[in-house]
């Protein structure tokens, strides 16, 4: 691409009459791809639909060849450009197009495509023929026009012998996959061949010219890399070549324990590099590493605070805050030290606590103990997730494609969402109603407020109909002096400082990418984005407006922190009830850790030391044992935390394609010790309960809850699509699966994602605590439907393009 600058002024230039400046931009272009690709066929179709086709073209200039092709679009029978100008089209082709020095202007095109070859010598360009491309704001649609010159013409440097000239033209406002470049990276594609030129130069009549280009369409379209044999070593590059898929078999899963040694194997050599890249050699990321464990740290507090509020009260104190807080530094600090994806996060989340619910109701309405019933489940969980990962089941999590996953990761930002609007639709139930305030608050009790009783289906009916903060339990009293204020304020204040966190911590996290402070400082503040909102509200909030009472989490001081279940007092019925809950707690463990631990290993996030997913399970395995035998919730693998850990030790570069900006990861920092960091963090908290971690308001958690959905949602191309819906086509984003899909297959294919979303949303969003708990094996449903049920509404190759990586 070319333009032209001349000085304002000629008479008052000391340079010689006629000089001035030429841009010249020259950027590599792919191959269109006829195997993947679909515009590429629909751009040949529309022109065939519609041909200009001049055969004998008898004019010896450029300028004249491209009148005569512009004179054939113009008057063609179904033109629909009636204000078009001939001159002004002519004009914008050229160099010199509004240049104020009329007959003295470089005339030289704008834009051209031709085909080029790499050799020792230099760059050889294919001179026989040339792609004109032009964007007009007076033209409606695209056009095309081909032309075969009667005897090959030199029109100057690299257009020596130049037989056939395409000219397209387009509007600029055109959709990513329609733009003038693109339609010319068709016809450039096609032209590339020069037996296909060959052969064009001996056809008679349009006709036979039209079957040429549909032959040589099907010959791009058959071979297995989408090129001809002619034209591999023009873009071997920029073939995209599928991954096969094997079926998984049964000897996959065997001897016991391969996929363990193997795990050893891949990551063990690299173990020690663990600790020392970033901190030891040239590339140091130590600041990056202090940014990274703040984040992780009150990423994993404060939802772990949450959770050990809501075990607190729906075991009646067996589970407590110190209990929680205590299970998650001890369980994420051995799998820091010891597992094969240290990046990964560990913490207890809002299905594990519906399973807590489930075994208090149980040993309620049964009788039982609940530390030993605990126990056993949490037994029976670790020994089938200890066979899954000596048989290799991971293997099975091959089946999960993107888009499966994807759902997944949307559902499960969406709780987090849902978590955060119900507990302040609670709020403003609680003290909105009314603006005399709640004066009999401290007569109420947190389970009256829960709806929590000793039935396991009332229970459900009322308090964990979603997740765990669905229905927030009021954590401390009203005060004489406080009831005046815990009306209309308490619930407006708690409004404000929820948005007023989320607010605060994406404008942070967005802060890199503005131009103010220095890069590095800018770096810093979009990593310490959740801690500052999280401190900065919290001081707000706590000091601000203290004499406005807000909401906080209760805290019960433990009489023993660690003290083992006595497993001996349960009757063998119960055990093997136990095992029941069990196996179905491990299907949840199994698919949420494999799940994560993928999503994690993204290829796009570009990590170099290998996976660990049976050893990881194993591992997990072997935490979850301790953590029941002392009474401490689970932990597992959390989503979006893990990846948001990967993303926050990225090294982002943005780039642009098309007009549109886009952020790709170059490499991540893979180390252990953030997580060992936040995990010793954790710990350390134990020594600020109750104070100062109960001045944490429980608006400043849903805040958080908003901006982990929120920041999750980011690369999720689900989420996406979905938005595609509300875009104007020229908006959409050159991705791989707009170029490569129709536009209806792919909202057909969102559509279909939406409905399995809604299918989760149906089970895991459940009031019924049973259908909550077979969750897991709805997600595994999801395997049968991706292979079976899709590939009969839209068709395989499309299906496997959306659910490429790149």
């Amino acid at each position: 691409m070319s333009q032209c600058a001349f000085p304002e002024d000629a008479a008052e230039s000391e340079l010689p009459d006629g000089c001035g400046l030429l841009h010249t931009s020259r950027k590599y272009l792919k191959l269109k791809n006829f195997e993947e690709e679909i515009r590429a066929h629909r751009d040949l179709d529309g022109f065939l639909d519609r041909a200009s086709i001049i055969l004998n073209e008898t004019a010896t200039s450029l300028d004249d060849v491209l009148r005569a092709m512009l004179v054939r679009l113009v008057h063609k029978p179904d033109n629909t450009e009636s204000d078009c100008n001939l001159d002004l089209l002519m004009a914008v082709l050229f160099t010199d197009a509004g240049t104020p020095m009329e007959g003295k202007a470089v005339h030289l095109l704008s834009d051209t495509i031709q085909g080029v070859t790499a050799t020792v010598t230099g760059v050889q360009y294919q001179q026989s023929w040339l792609c004109i491309i032009c964007t007009s704001k007076s033209l409606l649609k695209r056009h095309v026009c081909i032309s075969r010159l009667v005897r090959p013409q030199n029109w100057g440097e690299n257009c020596c012998e130049v037989r056939f000239v395409i000219l397209v033209l387009a509007p600029p406002k055109m959709k990513s996959t329609k733009t003038a470049t693109e339609v010319g990276r068709t016809f450039a594609t096609m032209f590339l061949d020069i037996t296909f030129r060959q052969k064009l130069l001996k056809t008679r009549t349009e006709e036979e010219f039209k079957e040429a280009l549909v032959h040589q369409r099907q010959l791009l379209t058959m071979m297995d890399q989408g090129l001809t044999p002619s034209l591999k070593h023009y873009s071997i590059s920029s073939i995209y070549i599928p991954k096969s898929h094997q079926p998984l078999q049964q000897k996959d899963f065997f001897p016991v324990g391969k996929g363990i040694r193997e795990d050893f194997a891949r990551r063990f050599p690299v173990y020690p590099l663990d600790f020392t890249d970033g901190i030891i050699g040239k590339n140091k990321a130590v600041g990056k590493f202090i940014t990274t464990t703040l984040f992780l740290y009150f990423a994993c507090l404060l939802p772990t605070i949450a959770f050990g509020s809501l075990n607190d009260e729906i075991t009646y104190g067996a589970i407590d805050v110190q209990k929680t807080i205590a299970g998650q530094s001890i369980g994420s600090l051995l799998y820091a030290l010891f597992s094969g994806q240290p990046l990964v996060v560990l913490l207890t989340t809002a299905p594990l606590a519906l399973y807590t619910h489930v075994i208090r109701g149980i040993c309620d309405d049964y009788d039982l103990d609940f530390n030993t019933f605990y126990a056993w489940t949490g037994l029976w969980n670790s020994f089938f997730l200890a066979l899954y990962a000596l048989f290799n089941f991971s293997l099975i999590m091959s089946l999960f494609k993107r888009s499966t996953e994807e759902i997944i990761a949307l559902f499960i930002s969406m709780t987090f969402v849902l978590d955060a609007v119900k507990g302040m639709v609670k709020i403003f139930q609680k003290y909105y109603g009314t603006s005399h305030g709640n004066h009999n608050a401290d007569h109420i009790s947190v389970l009256s407020l829960l709806g929590l009783g000793t039935s396991l289906n009332t229970s459900f009916h009322t308090a964990l109909n979603t997740s765990l903060l669905a229905n927030p339990p009021e954590l401390t009293s009203v005060s004489s002096r406080s009831a005046e204020h815990s009306s209309r304020e308490t619930a407006v204040l708690s409004l404000l400082i929820m948005l007023g966190t989320l607010w605060l911590s994406y404008t942070l996290y967005q802060f890199k990418k503005s131009p103010y402070l220095h890069p590095y400082m800018r770096e810093i503040l979009s990593d310490c984005a959740l801690p500052i909102s999280v401190l900065t509200f919290s001081v707000i909030s706590s000091y601000g407006f203290q004499e406005i009472n807000m909401s906080k989490f209760r805290y019960n001081p433990s009489e023993r922190l660690f003290k083992i279940a006595e497993m001996q007092s349960l009757s063998l019925g119960a055990i093997g009830s136990a095992m029941g809950l069990g196996f179905l707690l491990s299907m949840l463990f199994f698919i949420e850790q494999n799940l994560v631990a993928a999503l994690a290993n993204a290829p796009e996030n570009r990590l170099v030391k290998g996976t660990a997913y049976h050893w990881d399970l194993l591992l997990v395995a072997i935490i979850n044992t301790g953590l029941s035998l002392f009474g401490m919730p689970w932990i597992h693998a959390a989503y979006p935390h893990s990846p948001l850990h990967v993303r926050a030790l990225a090294v982002v570069e943005e780039r642009v394609e098309n007009g549109h900006i886009y952020e790709t990861i170059v490499n991540v920092w893979e180390t252990r010790l953030t997580t060992l960091g936040a995990s010793i963090l954790v710990g350390f908290s134990l020594l600020l309960l109750p104070l100062p971690l109960q001045w944490i308001p429980k608006p400043v958690l849903y805040g958080l809850f908003l901006y982990i959905a929120l920041t999750s949602i980011d690369a999720n191309q689900l989420f996406e699509r979905m938005a595609l819906l509300l875009k104007d086509q020229a908006s959409y984003p050159p991705t791989h699966y707009i170029r490569r899909v129709p536009q209806r297959k792919i909202h057909y294919f969102t559509g279909l994602q939406v409905l399995q979303l809604l299918l989760l949303c149906a089970f895991g969003m459940s009031p019924l605590p049973y259908m909550k708990m077979i969750f897991p094996l709805i997600m595994m449903v999801m395997i049968p439907i991706r292979y079976k049920l899709l590939p009969r509404i839209i068709e395989a190759k499309y299906l496997d393009a959306m659910d490429a990586e790149h």
